[in-house]
């Protein structure tokens, strides 16, 4: 079974076959699919699920906090089951691939006080950009 599934029904989630299916197209490590293709990867294994269900689904997991909703320079939203692991994006200004990265160093305590305006920091989303292998040949 995989983290994600744990997780939910560790929650007591209701895991009705469309939910299921949905969470183990989830599943693996670097996973950022979009809701249209986790709607066709979740339509090859459950034929008659709907792209409604999918993107209610997916919309159910993110207020969770069990998926995290990833947008990148206006491209489709992408859905990533590593929630619960701290971690950065390293995104392909080419065709847009994204990796998950666990850079050293914390994000907020980098931030200087004197550039913190008062805020009461709470989080940071850093995001690395670059040409992959592929896109770089």
């Amino acid at each position: 079974m995989n983290d994600l599934l744990e997780r939910l029904r560790g929650r007591g989630w209701r895991l009705t076959s469309q939910r299921r299916v949905v969470a183990e197209v989830l599943d693996g490590e670097h996973v950022h699919l979009t809701a249209d293709e986790v709607h066709a990867r979740a339509a090859e294994r459950l034929p008659e699920i709907s792209r409604a269900t999918v993107y209610n689904t997916l919309g159910e997991l993110v207020t969770l906090g069990e998926v995290i909703e990833v947008s990148t320079d206006g491209r489709a939203k992408r859905y990533d089951p590593n929630a619960h692991h701290p971690h950065q994006h390293l995104v392909c200004t080419g065709c847009g691939a994204i990796r998950d990265v666990h850079p050293l160093g914390n994000p907020l305590s980098d931030l200087p006080a004197d550039q913190r305006f008062g805020f009461a920091v709470s989080g940071a989303e850093v995001t690395y950009r670059g040409l992959c292998p592929a896109c770089a040949d």
